[in-house]
Parts: structure tokens; C-alpha cells; sequence
């Protein structure tokens, strides 16, 4: 008797067979789908934060844009610095500098006051030692 014609409760072993590799396939593809759809998630959340990402980037690139505008940076020092534009009669050549080296400087200094620092004066303390507990408590105990 040949084993491909051989009989298991009114089945061939080839059918058994067959059928046996038929659902074994379609588990493992219906698996596989399964974790292709888990990944297929985790790459559009991926994608989504790099969105987000790129657009925060943008956000941020307009508002160094508008931070660095000569203009305001003008005015803000004017306004806080005291600074103004550099005269005509300031411009030095390269020429000039050996002798404007050797020139004082004159005017008005103006003199800062430094804040002085809060901890330069302090006295090293002691550190107050911890609290001891009167009681303990032990997991799982219970009173």
C-alpha cells in the first residue's frame, strides 16, 4: 500500500497533509499581516512627531528671522544699550591704527556699578542633619 493512498478514518494522509499546510499558512500570513498593521501604526505616530517636529522648526526659524531684523536690534540697543550708529569721523584705515593705538581714549567713561555676589560674603553653615523616623513602616504590614 502506498503511504500517499493511506487512509486515516476515511482521509488520505495527503489530504490531512495539505490541509494541515494549508492552515498553518494561513496563520502565519493572517500573523504577519497583524504585525505588519502594528508596524504600519507606529510609523504614521513616527511620522506625525516628525510633522510636528518639522513644523516647530519652521516656527522657530521665522522667530530667530524676526529676532535678528537689523532694525530691531537698532532700536533695542538705543533704546536699552545707549548705543547709536558709528560716525563718519570714527572709521579708521588700516593705516590709521598704529597711531590710534597710541592715542588715549577721552570722553565720559562710564562707570557700572557690579552687583556684588550674595555668597561671597556668607559664612559656611553646617548642613542640619536628617530627621530620624520614630517609626518605620514595613511593606506588607499592617496595623
Amino acid at each position: 500500500m502506498n503511504w500517499l493512498n493511506h487512509r486515516v478514518r476515511g482521509f488520505r494522509l495527503v489530504d490531512l497533509i495539505a490541509v494541515s499546510v494549508l492552515t498553518l499558512l494561513i496563520l502565519g500570513v493572517y500573523g504577519a499581516k497583524t504585525v505588519a498593521g502594528g508596524e504600519r501604526a507606529k510609523i504614521a505616530v513616527v511620522e506625525r512627531k516628525i510633522g510636528a517636529e518639522k513644523a516647530r522648526i519652521r516656527l522657530l526659524q521665522a522667530e530667530v528671522t524676526h529676532l535678528e531684523q537689523p532694525a530691531r536690534i537698532e532700536r533695542l540697543s538705543e533704546t536699552y544699550l545707549g548705543l547709536q550708529p558709528t560716525s563718519e569721523k570714527r572709521v579708521a584705515n588700516l593705516s590709521d591704527l598704529p597711531q590710534v593705538a597710541r592715542t588715549p581714549v577721552t570722553g565720559a567713561v562710564k562707570v557700572v556699578d557690579v552687583t556684588p555676589d550674595p555668597l561671597a560674603g556668607a559664612t559656611p553653615q553646617a548642613a542640619s542633619p536628617l530627621p530620624v523616623p520614630t517609626q518605620v513602616a514595613t511593606a506588607g504590614a499592617r496595623q
